[in-house]
Protein backbone atom coordinates (compact mmCIF):
# COMPACT_ATOMS: atom_id res chain seq x y z
CA UNK A 1 0.00 0.00 0.00
CA UNK A 2 2.57 2.79 0.84
CA UNK A 3 4.76 1.79 -2.60
CA UNK A 4 1.22 2.93 -4.18
CA UNK A 5 1.15 6.16 -2.41
CA UNK A 6 4.36 6.85 -3.34
CA UNK A 7 4.20 6.65 -7.24
CA UNK A 8 1.40 9.09 -7.05
CA UNK A 9 2.84 11.13 -4.69
CA UNK A 10 6.14 11.21 -6.85
CA UNK A 11 4.72 11.84 -9.79
CA UNK A 12 2.91 15.10 -8.33
CA UNK A 13 5.60 16.57 -6.72
CA UNK A 14 7.28 15.84 -10.16
CA UNK A 15 4.79 17.77 -12.15
CA UNK A 16 5.27 20.71 -9.99
CA UNK A 17 9.14 21.01 -9.50
CA UNK A 18 8.80 21.33 -13.48
CA UNK A 19 7.50 24.93 -12.78
CA UNK A 20 10.80 25.65 -10.29
CA UNK A 21 13.72 25.93 -12.09
CA UNK A 22 16.06 27.33 -8.48
CA UNK A 23 18.45 24.56 -6.91
CA UNK A 24 16.74 24.72 -3.66
CA UNK A 25 13.66 23.62 -5.28
CA UNK A 26 15.53 20.81 -6.66
CA UNK A 27 17.38 19.61 -3.69
CA UNK A 28 13.82 20.08 -1.80
CA UNK A 29 12.20 17.51 -3.85
CA UNK A 30 15.85 15.25 -3.76
CA UNK A 31 15.89 15.58 -0.51
CA UNK A 32 12.00 14.25 0.01
CA UNK A 33 12.09 11.69 -1.95
CA UNK A 34 14.61 9.90 -1.07
CA UNK A 35 13.25 9.54 2.83
CA UNK A 36 10.60 7.58 0.49
CA UNK A 37 13.27 5.62 -0.82
CA UNK A 38 14.37 4.69 2.73
CA UNK A 39 10.67 3.82 3.74
CA UNK A 40 10.11 1.77 0.56
CA UNK A 41 11.18 -1.65 1.75
CA UNK A 42 9.20 -1.35 4.77
CA UNK A 43 5.86 -3.30 5.89
CA UNK A 44 3.01 -1.44 6.78
CA UNK A 45 3.12 -3.09 10.48
CA UNK A 46 7.11 -1.91 9.93
CA UNK A 47 6.18 1.71 10.72
CA UNK A 48 4.58 2.19 14.58
CA UNK A 49 7.19 -0.22 15.84
CA UNK A 50 8.98 1.32 18.80
CA UNK A 51 11.27 -0.73 20.83
CA UNK A 52 12.99 1.93 23.09
CA UNK A 53 12.91 5.25 24.13
CA UNK A 54 15.65 6.24 22.12
CA UNK A 55 14.03 5.10 18.88
CA UNK A 56 10.83 6.35 17.02
CA UNK A 57 9.12 4.87 14.96
CA UNK A 58 9.18 5.20 10.62
CA UNK A 59 5.78 6.99 10.58
CA UNK A 60 6.58 9.65 13.27
CA UNK A 61 10.09 10.40 11.73
CA UNK A 62 8.26 10.62 8.09
CA UNK A 63 5.69 12.97 9.68
CA UNK A 64 7.81 15.05 12.32
CA UNK A 65 9.78 16.12 9.12
CA UNK A 66 6.95 17.16 7.56
CA UNK A 67 5.78 19.02 10.49
CA UNK A 68 9.17 20.80 10.88
CA UNK A 69 8.47 22.77 6.98
CA UNK A 70 4.53 22.73 8.11
CA UNK A 71 5.13 24.28 11.26
CA UNK A 72 8.37 26.85 10.41
CA UNK A 73 7.85 27.79 7.27
CA UNK A 74 4.17 27.79 6.08
CA UNK A 75 2.54 28.28 9.77
CA UNK A 76 5.07 31.80 9.69
CA UNK A 77 5.73 33.14 6.08
CA UNK A 78 2.27 31.81 4.04
CA UNK A 79 -1.06 33.83 5.18
CA UNK A 80 -3.06 31.63 2.60
CA UNK A 81 -1.45 28.23 3.94
CA UNK A 82 -4.21 25.79 5.06
CA UNK A 83 -3.26 23.74 7.95
CA UNK A 84 -3.34 19.91 7.15
CA UNK A 85 -4.35 19.04 10.46
CA UNK A 86 -4.36 21.03 13.96
CA UNK A 87 -3.60 18.34 15.94
CA UNK A 88 -0.30 17.56 14.23
CA UNK A 89 1.32 20.40 15.99
CA UNK A 90 0.93 18.24 19.53
CA UNK A 91 1.77 15.44 17.91
CA UNK A 92 4.65 15.56 15.77
CA UNK A 93 6.40 18.36 17.52
CA UNK A 94 9.46 16.65 18.87
CA UNK A 95 10.42 18.86 21.91
CA UNK A 96 10.05 22.66 21.21
CA UNK A 97 8.99 23.47 24.52
CA UNK A 98 8.50 27.37 22.87
CA UNK A 99 5.98 26.04 20.51
CA UNK A 100 3.92 24.41 22.92
CA UNK A 101 2.92 20.34 24.46
CA UNK A 102 4.05 17.45 22.35
CA UNK A 103 3.41 13.62 22.69
CA UNK A 104 5.68 12.20 25.27
CA UNK A 105 8.43 10.70 22.91
CA UNK A 106 8.31 7.06 24.77
CA UNK A 107 4.94 6.87 23.75
CA UNK A 108 5.40 7.84 20.10
CA UNK A 109 5.03 4.07 19.38
CA UNK A 110 1.17 4.18 20.79
CA UNK A 111 -0.20 6.07 17.43
CA UNK A 112 -1.82 3.74 15.27
CA UNK A 113 -3.77 6.95 14.01
CA UNK A 114 -3.25 9.01 11.92
CA UNK A 115 -2.26 6.06 9.48
CA UNK A 116 0.85 5.96 7.19
CA UNK A 117 -1.87 6.78 4.27
CA UNK A 118 -3.01 9.82 6.37
CA UNK A 119 0.87 10.77 7.01
CA UNK A 120 1.45 10.03 3.17
CA UNK A 121 -0.98 12.96 2.23
CA UNK A 122 0.21 15.04 4.42
CA UNK A 123 3.58 15.14 3.12
CA UNK A 124 2.04 16.03 0.01
CA UNK A 125 -0.06 18.73 1.07
CA UNK A 126 2.79 20.64 2.51
CA UNK A 127 5.27 19.69 0.02
CA UNK A 128 3.41 21.35 -2.66
CA UNK A 129 2.62 24.28 -0.24
CA UNK A 130 6.53 24.77 0.26
CA UNK A 131 7.33 24.35 -3.10
CA UNK A 132 4.74 26.61 -4.11
CA UNK A 133 5.83 29.32 -1.89
CA UNK A 134 9.41 28.97 -3.28
CA UNK A 135 8.56 30.37 -6.59
CA UNK A 136 6.42 33.79 -5.15
CA UNK A 137 7.98 36.93 -5.82
CA UNK A 138 8.55 38.49 -2.42
CA UNK A 139 11.21 41.35 -1.52
CA UNK A 140 14.79 39.97 -0.97
CA UNK A 141 15.51 40.16 3.02
CA UNK A 142 12.00 38.05 3.31
CA UNK A 143 12.63 35.64 0.41
CA UNK A 144 16.73 34.73 2.11
CA UNK A 145 14.52 34.15 5.36
CA UNK A 146 12.09 31.15 3.86
CA UNK A 147 15.13 29.83 1.63
CA UNK A 148 17.35 29.71 4.94
CA UNK A 149 14.70 27.79 6.49
CA UNK A 150 14.03 25.60 3.63
CA UNK A 151 17.67 24.68 3.38
CA UNK A 152 17.35 24.11 7.83
CA UNK A 153 14.71 21.85 7.06
CA UNK A 154 16.33 19.86 4.41
CA UNK A 155 19.29 19.11 6.80
CA UNK A 156 16.33 18.05 9.42
CA UNK A 157 15.42 15.88 7.43
CA UNK A 158 18.91 14.14 5.86
CA UNK A 159 19.28 13.75 9.74
CA UNK A 160 16.28 11.92 10.51
CA UNK A 161 17.20 9.75 7.47
CA UNK A 162 20.21 8.60 9.06
CA UNK A 163 17.37 8.06 12.10
CA UNK A 164 15.27 5.92 10.05
CA UNK A 165 17.73 3.67 9.51
CA UNK A 166 19.58 3.11 12.59
CA UNK A 167 15.84 2.82 14.39
CA UNK A 168 14.71 0.34 12.08
CA UNK A 169 17.89 -1.79 12.60
CA UNK A 170 16.84 -1.79 16.58
CA UNK A 171 13.69 -2.22 16.19
CA UNK A 172 14.39 -5.36 13.78
CA UNK A 173 16.96 -6.52 16.30
CA UNK A 174 14.46 -6.87 19.00
CA UNK A 175 12.28 -9.00 16.79
CA UNK A 176 13.36 -12.47 17.74
CA UNK A 177 13.06 -13.11 13.57
CA UNK A 178 16.04 -11.07 13.37
CA UNK A 179 14.48 -9.81 10.02
CA UNK A 180 16.61 -7.64 7.16
CA UNK A 181 15.77 -4.30 5.84
CA UNK A 182 17.23 -5.06 2.63
CA UNK A 183 17.66 -8.20 1.34
CA UNK A 184 19.97 -7.43 -2.33
CA UNK A 185 23.83 -8.19 -2.56
CA UNK A 186 26.29 -4.80 -2.07
CA UNK A 187 29.00 -4.09 -3.22
CA UNK A 188 31.83 -4.33 -0.06
CA UNK A 189 34.74 -1.92 -0.97
CA UNK A 190 38.33 -2.79 -1.59
CA UNK A 191 39.34 -6.50 0.24
CA UNK A 192 38.21 -8.03 3.48
CA UNK A 193 41.85 -6.64 5.09
CA UNK A 194 42.95 -3.24 6.96
CA UNK A 195 46.37 -1.85 6.60
CA UNK A 196 48.19 -1.93 9.93
CA UNK A 197 47.31 0.52 12.41
CA UNK A 198 49.83 3.03 12.50
CA UNK A 199 49.91 6.39 13.82
CA UNK A 200 50.68 10.17 11.80
CA UNK A 201 52.54 12.69 13.88
CA UNK A 202 50.97 16.46 14.70
CA UNK A 203 52.84 19.28 15.75
CA UNK A 204 49.57 21.14 16.99
CA UNK A 205 50.23 24.92 17.70
CA UNK A 206 47.90 27.70 17.52
CA UNK A 207 44.90 26.35 15.16
CA UNK A 208 41.50 27.59 14.31
CA UNK A 209 38.39 25.63 15.02
CA UNK A 210 34.83 26.05 13.34
CA UNK A 211 32.41 26.93 10.59
CA UNK A 212 33.21 30.04 8.55
CA UNK A 213 32.46 30.83 4.79
CA UNK A 214 30.23 29.71 2.48
CA UNK A 215 27.41 26.64 2.63
CA UNK A 216 25.36 25.84 5.00
CA UNK A 217 26.01 25.06 9.31
CA UNK A 218 24.18 24.52 12.10
CA UNK A 219 24.59 26.74 15.02
CA UNK A 220 26.86 24.52 17.29
CA UNK A 221 29.51 24.70 14.75
CA UNK A 222 29.94 28.54 15.20
CA UNK A 223 31.77 31.07 15.88
CA UNK A 224 35.40 30.05 14.55
CA UNK A 225 37.78 30.19 17.62
CA UNK A 226 41.31 29.48 18.10
CA UNK A 227 42.45 26.55 19.96
CA UNK A 228 46.16 25.35 21.12
CA UNK A 229 46.96 21.82 19.89
CA UNK A 230 49.92 20.16 22.05
CA UNK A 231 51.98 17.96 20.25
CA UNK A 232 49.66 14.84 19.48
CA UNK A 233 49.56 11.68 17.36
CA UNK A 234 46.26 10.17 15.31
CA UNK A 235 45.62 6.56 14.43
CA UNK A 236 46.26 5.88 10.38
CA UNK A 237 42.35 4.23 10.28
CA UNK A 238 39.34 3.47 13.16
CA UNK A 239 39.37 0.69 15.46
CA UNK A 240 38.73 -2.86 13.63
CA UNK A 241 36.02 -5.53 15.00
CA UNK A 242 39.69 -7.94 15.13
CA UNK A 243 41.38 -5.28 17.39
CA UNK A 244 37.93 -4.50 19.48
CA UNK A 245 37.59 -8.43 19.85
CA UNK A 246 41.24 -8.73 21.55
CA UNK A 247 40.10 -6.50 24.49
CA UNK A 248 36.84 -8.88 24.76
CA UNK A 249 39.35 -12.02 25.40
CA UNK A 250 41.49 -10.11 27.45
CA UNK A 251 38.12 -9.38 29.76
CA UNK A 252 38.37 -5.79 29.20
CA UNK A 253 34.30 -5.77 30.25
CA UNK A 254 35.37 -7.46 33.75
CA UNK A 255 38.16 -5.42 34.19
CA UNK A 256 37.39 -2.35 36.03
CA UNK A 257 40.14 -0.15 35.93
CA UNK A 258 39.91 0.50 32.29
CA UNK A 259 36.41 2.39 32.83
CA UNK A 260 35.06 5.61 33.63
CA UNK A 261 33.03 4.87 37.07
CA UNK A 262 29.68 5.70 35.34
CA UNK A 263 30.75 3.68 32.38
CA UNK A 264 31.88 0.37 34.57
CA UNK A 265 28.25 0.75 36.08
CA UNK A 266 26.36 0.85 32.99
CA UNK A 267 28.46 -2.11 31.40
CA UNK A 268 27.88 -3.57 35.07
CA UNK A 269 23.90 -3.16 35.29
CA UNK A 270 23.39 -3.75 31.38
CA UNK A 271 25.82 -6.72 31.66
CA UNK A 272 27.72 -5.75 28.27
CA UNK A 273 29.93 -8.32 26.93
CA UNK A 274 30.28 -6.67 23.24
CA UNK A 275 29.29 -3.85 21.23
CA UNK A 276 25.71 -3.69 19.91
CA UNK A 277 24.35 -6.74 17.65
CA UNK A 278 27.41 -8.73 18.29
CA UNK A 279 26.36 -11.93 18.69
CA UNK A 280 27.94 -15.72 19.62
CA UNK A 281 26.47 -19.04 18.63
CA UNK A 282 27.48 -22.16 21.06
CA UNK A 283 30.49 -23.10 18.96
CA UNK A 284 32.22 -19.26 19.65
CA UNK A 285 31.77 -18.19 16.42
CA UNK A 286 30.70 -14.42 15.99
CA UNK A 287 27.97 -12.94 14.04
CA UNK A 288 27.03 -9.72 13.76
CA UNK A 289 23.11 -8.00 13.11
CA UNK A 290 22.93 -5.81 9.98
CA UNK A 291 20.35 -4.11 7.92
CA UNK A 292 21.05 -6.77 5.53
CA UNK A 293 20.27 -9.09 8.40
CA UNK A 294 22.54 -11.91 10.09
CA UNK A 295 25.78 -11.47 8.55
CA UNK A 296 29.21 -13.51 9.70
CA UNK A 297 31.75 -10.83 11.51
CA UNK A 298 34.41 -9.50 9.56
CA UNK A 299 37.49 -8.56 11.76
CA UNK A 300 38.18 -5.72 9.27
CA UNK A 301 35.83 -3.74 9.53
CA UNK A 302 35.10 -0.92 11.73
CA UNK A 303 34.33 -1.86 14.41
CA UNK A 304 30.44 0.04 15.56
CA UNK A 305 27.99 0.77 17.78
CA UNK A 306 30.45 1.49 20.66
CA UNK A 307 29.22 3.66 23.44
CA UNK A 308 31.71 6.34 24.40
CA UNK A 309 32.40 4.53 27.74
CA UNK A 310 33.18 1.52 25.17
CA UNK A 311 35.45 3.39 23.12
CA UNK A 312 37.27 5.00 26.34
CA UNK A 313 37.89 2.20 27.80
CA UNK A 314 39.02 0.19 24.77
CA UNK A 315 41.76 3.43 24.45
CA UNK A 316 43.06 2.92 27.98
CA UNK A 317 43.30 -0.52 27.98
CA UNK A 318 45.74 -0.66 25.08
CA UNK A 319 47.54 2.60 26.69
CA UNK A 320 46.32 5.55 24.05
CA UNK A 321 43.39 8.18 24.60
CA UNK A 322 40.68 9.49 22.59
CA UNK A 323 40.88 12.68 20.42
CA UNK A 324 39.88 15.65 21.36
CA UNK A 325 37.01 17.46 18.93
CA UNK A 326 39.87 20.19 18.21
CA UNK A 327 42.14 17.72 16.97
CA UNK A 328 39.88 15.75 15.23
CA UNK A 329 38.65 18.70 13.55
CA UNK A 330 41.72 20.23 12.64
CA UNK A 331 43.04 17.09 11.00
CA UNK A 332 40.08 16.33 9.18
CA UNK A 333 40.25 19.77 7.52
CA UNK A 334 43.33 18.27 5.60
CA UNK A 335 41.84 14.75 4.07
CA UNK A 336 39.61 13.56 1.24
CA UNK A 337 36.22 14.04 2.72
CA UNK A 338 34.58 10.87 0.30
CA UNK A 339 33.70 7.92 1.95
CA UNK A 340 31.27 4.96 2.68
CA UNK A 341 27.92 7.06 3.28
CA UNK A 342 24.37 6.12 3.09
CA UNK A 343 24.26 6.67 -1.04
CA UNK A 344 26.47 3.58 -1.51
CA UNK A 345 23.47 1.96 0.05
CA UNK A 346 25.64 -0.72 1.72
CA UNK A 347 24.68 0.85 5.38
CA UNK A 348 26.82 -1.19 7.12
CA UNK A 349 30.64 -0.29 7.45
CA UNK A 350 33.07 -1.46 5.27
CA UNK A 351 37.22 -1.89 5.94
CA UNK A 352 39.37 0.93 5.02
CA UNK A 353 41.35 0.43 2.38
CA UNK A 354 42.34 3.71 1.06
CA UNK A 355 46.35 3.86 2.12
CA UNK A 356 47.08 7.25 -0.42
CA UNK A 357 46.76 9.72 3.06
CA UNK A 358 48.35 10.23 6.52
CA UNK A 359 45.10 9.88 8.22
CA UNK A 360 42.05 7.49 6.25
CA UNK A 361 38.49 6.67 6.83
CA UNK A 362 38.39 9.96 8.80
CA UNK A 363 34.62 10.19 6.64
CA UNK A 364 31.94 8.23 6.84
CA UNK A 365 31.63 3.82 7.59
CA UNK A 366 31.14 5.15 11.22
CA UNK A 367 30.85 8.58 13.25
CA UNK A 368 34.15 8.70 15.56
CA UNK A 369 33.91 9.88 19.80
CA UNK A 370 36.06 12.16 20.59
CA UNK A 371 37.09 12.87 24.18
CA UNK A 372 35.52 16.50 24.29
CA UNK A 373 32.30 17.32 26.06
CA UNK A 374 29.24 18.60 23.84
CA UNK A 375 29.62 22.10 24.73
CA UNK A 376 29.13 25.67 23.21
CA UNK A 377 31.73 27.55 21.11
CA UNK A 378 33.03 30.83 23.01
CA UNK A 379 30.99 33.56 22.12
CA UNK A 380 28.74 32.09 20.22
CA UNK A 381 24.84 32.05 20.19
CA UNK A 382 21.79 29.47 20.20
CA UNK A 383 19.03 31.22 16.36
CA UNK A 384 16.63 33.33 17.76
CA UNK A 385 13.27 31.90 17.97
CA UNK A 386 12.13 28.13 18.36
CA UNK A 387 15.38 27.36 16.57
CA UNK A 388 17.29 28.26 19.30
CA UNK A 389 16.22 24.80 21.01
CA UNK A 390 17.49 23.08 18.21
CA UNK A 391 21.13 22.41 19.70
CA UNK A 392 21.82 24.66 22.07
CA UNK A 393 19.91 22.85 24.90
CA UNK A 394 21.33 19.39 24.54
CA UNK A 395 24.71 20.70 25.59
CA UNK A 396 24.71 19.17 28.58
CA UNK A 397 25.58 15.53 29.75
CA UNK A 398 26.64 14.35 25.72
CA UNK A 399 29.97 13.67 23.98
CA UNK A 400 30.57 14.86 20.64
CA UNK A 401 31.16 12.61 17.26
CA UNK A 402 32.62 13.48 14.00
CA UNK A 403 32.79 12.39 10.46
CA UNK A 404 29.95 10.84 9.38
CA UNK A 405 29.04 7.62 9.24
CA UNK A 406 27.65 4.65 6.29
CA UNK A 407 23.83 6.04 7.06
CA UNK A 408 24.79 9.41 6.67
CA UNK A 409 24.28 11.67 3.16
CA UNK A 410 27.54 12.39 1.75
CA UNK A 411 26.31 16.05 1.40
CA UNK A 412 25.14 16.47 4.63
CA UNK A 413 28.88 15.82 6.47
CA UNK A 414 31.78 18.50 6.99
CA UNK A 415 34.79 18.26 8.75
CA UNK A 416 33.21 21.25 11.23
CA UNK A 417 29.81 18.74 11.64
CA UNK A 418 29.12 17.95 15.79
CA UNK A 419 27.24 14.96 16.37
CA UNK A 420 26.13 14.52 20.08
CA UNK A 421 25.10 11.49 22.09
CA UNK A 422 24.69 10.85 25.64
CA UNK A 423 28.10 8.61 26.61
CA UNK A 424 26.04 4.94 27.13
CA UNK A 425 24.01 5.01 24.23
CA UNK A 426 25.22 3.33 20.99
CA UNK A 427 22.01 2.66 18.86
CA UNK A 428 23.92 4.80 16.34
CA UNK A 429 26.40 3.82 13.93
CA UNK A 430 29.64 4.96 16.33
CA UNK A 431 33.09 3.66 16.26
CA UNK A 432 36.47 5.45 17.29
CA UNK A 433 40.09 5.93 16.28
CA UNK A 434 43.12 6.10 18.77
CA UNK A 435 45.34 9.34 19.78
CA UNK A 436 48.11 10.05 21.74
CA UNK A 437 50.40 12.29 23.06
CA UNK A 438 53.83 13.04 21.90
Amino acid sequence: MVHIFRIFYLKEVDELSQEITTYLADKFNTVRNQTLTLIEPLEQEDFVIQASTDVSPPKWHIAHTTWFFERMILQEYDDTYHVFDPVYNYLFNSYYNSIGPYQPRHQRGVLSRPTVKDVIAYREHVDQAVLTLLRQERETALQQVIEQLVEMGLQHEQQHQELILMDVKYNFFTNPLLPAYQTRQVERRGTAQSPPLTFTRFEGGLVEIGHEGAGFAFDNESPVHKAWLEPFELATRPVTNREFMAFIEAGGYEQAEHWLSDGFQVVTQQQWKAPLYWMKDQQGDWSIFTLNGVEPLQLDEPVCHVSFYEADAYSRWCGKRLPTEAEWEYVGRQVDQQGNFMEQGSYHPVPVQDANQSVNGMFGDVWEWTASAYAPYPKSRPLEGALGEYNAKFMCNQMVLRGGACVTPGNHIRATYRNFFPPAKRWQFSGFRLAGDL
